[in-house]
């Protein structure tokens, strides 16, 4: 039996139910679409190494228009890829054949539902994860999710060339701040691994997660902010590490924003409608929209784009970009989470490592 911790058939067939039927599968309704985002993508990469100074170590990029089933399909090799080192620890570790069974199903079954109703929102993606001779051309890849960015375009009669070149402008700026910051790809996925690294199959974790939940409710606190569900049954050494991820995260967003409006200066005179009508579509869902959204930490995502713009707002404010290029200097440089949502505290950190130097 296969020691995989998540039967990745279930989570593809689940997946592509969740998704549902794309909209815009005939292929007149793309036409042009794959030709804009080629040039947009080139474009947005000038644009993006001419506003941040920040320009890719790995070539120029590469963008590919897909639909939601081809989405869904790189992301999970892309999990694929990730998951590979621990298989073997995880599959060790859970002697009974059963039950390592249901629990690669479940977990199919939970990646497949979580992808499956991604894909329905997500407008495009940067695809981060690199492992050397595997499918090269897989990899290292902007992604435009054509039946998404079709929707947004007609529902709210967006101007198509401008939305495309403002939704390039950002994937791309995510490109150049891992190819472009020569540690960032590393240590990304350094703090990644050690998350999954501690990964627990012992059913006393979930005893304890529940514990935890139970007593969190009583200090009013909102445990389920720290990473949804993996936050909840993470241990204190993952929350540490997740922690740690979710101030990168808000760093990286919030530049990404930032960028992409700065970049577009003058080119997308648009951009303040787009930013307002995506920023009241991530806040605006209600029911089981908002419930998946916290229990997956998606609702904890979305906050890493306003904190991480007013981290980079009020670091700008008190030293200008070049405080904020301190933030890619080195790996030690990048704000916690705590640091993200009190900007003075890293502002004084920053400046205390230079005064002993």
């Amino acid at each position: 039996m296969s020691k995989d911790p998540v039967d990745w058939g279930i989570a593809k067939n689940v997946a592509y139910r969740t998704a549902g039927r794309d909209p815009y599968q005939a292929s007149y309704y793309r036409n042009g679409l794959e030709e804009d985002f080629d040039r947009y993508t080139a474009q947005a990469e000038e644009l993006v190494a001419q506003c941040t100074g920040l320009r890719s170590l790995s070539g120029s990029a590469r963008g590919r228009v897909t639909d939601r089933k081809g989405w869904i399909d790189a992301n999970l090799a892309s999990f694929q890829r990730l998951l590979r080192p621990i298989v073997t620890k995880l599959g060790d570790q859970i002697d009974d054949g059963a039950m390592r069974g249901l629990g690669g199903k479940i977990a199919g079954a939970e990646l497949g539902a979580m992808l499956g109703w991604m894909s329905k929102r997500v407008l495009g993606q940067y695809d981060l994860l690199v492992i050397e001779d595997e499918k090269p051309e897989e990899q290292d890849i902007v992604y435009y999710v054509a039946p998404n960015v079709l929707a947004l375009e007609r529902r709210y009669a967006f101007p198509p060339q401008e939305f495309r070149l403002w939704l390039a402008l950002h994937e791309v700026t995510h490109r150049a701040q891992f190819t472009g910051v020569p540690w960032m790809r590393q240590h990304f996925l350094g703090l990644v691994e050690s998350t999954m690294d501690g990964l627990d199959p012992d059913p006393k974790r979930v005893i304890e997660a529940v514990s935890r939940l139970i007593e969190a409710r009583r200090r009013g606190e909102d445990i389920m902010g720290q990473g949804g569900v993996m936050g909840l049954f993470a241990s204190e050494q993952q929350l540490v590490v997740i922690n740690e991820v979710a101030g990168l995260m808000s760093l990286l967003e919030g530049h990404g924003d930032v960028t992409m409006d700065r970049a577009g200066l003058g080119l997308v005179p648009s951009a303040p409608r787009f930013a307002r009508v995506l920023r009241n579509r991530r806040q605006n869902v209600r029911g089981f929209t908002k419930v998946f959204q916290k229990l997956s930490g998606l609702e904890a995502k979305m906050k890493q784009y306003a904190e991480g713009e007013h981290f980079i707002a009020v670091v700008e404010d008190h030293g200008g970009a070049e405080l904020l290029d301190r933030a890619w200097a080195e790996p030690a440089n990048v704000p916690s989470i705590k640091e993200i949502r009190q900007p003075e505290l890293w502002i004084a950190r920053v400046s205390a490592a230079d005064v002993a130097a």
